[in-house]
């Protein structure tokens, strides 16, 4: 059938297990997976400057994903969503750039990012967010928010967690009426379980919404 190619920023900061960057995260689900990161491609670029000289690069590296025998395209930031239509454009396997993508078939769903004041109304709309979405962001300076965004080689993993976790919190706070959370990070899902468990509500992320797609690719050409 193929393996999960995932499209990697250019990165040095841990990923613990369930982040999509580490590949005991995909042998747990029992999803074959090859990495290739886009040389240049930093937290920065992507996230607070969209930067569109990306795309080239990007799609360079998907096609040679495919090339190599990709049943599914990923990619290991959900700003990417930015980029989803002219990656799926670009390939003959399906792309999924971002658990964003998933938010229009979710009961009124909130999203918790990395960092609030770049996830755009545009990038959301690309993204078929449905408008009005609400949209938390990590508490800026924190823990979490500099070690990513800023690529540091160090991460202190408890209190990335509280960071997250208070984050999610701070989501439902703000909005009640929330019913479930999506997180755009796909560094977060290490912490799924503690958001679930603090905020009660059912979060989705890119890794559970990748095992929904490959189990469906499995299904289609069973």
């Amino acid at each position: 059938m193929g393996f999960l190619g995932v499209l990697m920023l250019d990165t040095r900061f841990p990923r613990p297990p369930g982040d999509i960057g580490n590949p005991a995260t995909f042998d747990a689900l029992g999803i074959p997976v090859r990495y290739r990161t886009v040389t240049g491609a930093s937290p920065v670029r992507v996230i607070r400057e969209g930067d569109p000289a990306l795309l080239a690069p990007f799609i360079e590296a998907a096609r040679e994903l495919a090339e190599q025998g990709a049943a599914l395209v990923s990619t290991s930031c959900g700003f990417l969503a930015g980029f989803q239509p002219e990656l799926a454009a670009a390939l003959d396997v399906p792309v999924v750039t971002s658990s964003l993508l998933q938010c229009a078939k979710l009961d009124a769903p909130g999203v918790l990012t990395i960092d609030a004041q770049s996830l755009s109304p545009a990038l959301l709309a690309r993204a078929g967010v449905p408008a009005g979405t609400p949209v938390q962001g990590i508490r800026p300076g924190s823990e979490f928010h500099t070690r990513l965004l800023f690529n540091h080689t160090q991460l202190d993993l408890d209190e990335a967690r509280r960071n997250v976790v208070e984050g999610a919190q701070e989501l439902v706070r703000s909005h009640p009426g929330v019913r479930s959370i999506v997180l755009e990070c796909t560094n977060m899902p290490p912490y799924r379980d503690a958001i679930e468990a603090a905020t009660g509500r059912p979060v989705h992320d890119i890794i559970t919404l990748l095992q929904a797609r490959w189990q469906a690719l499995g299904s289609s050409k069973a």
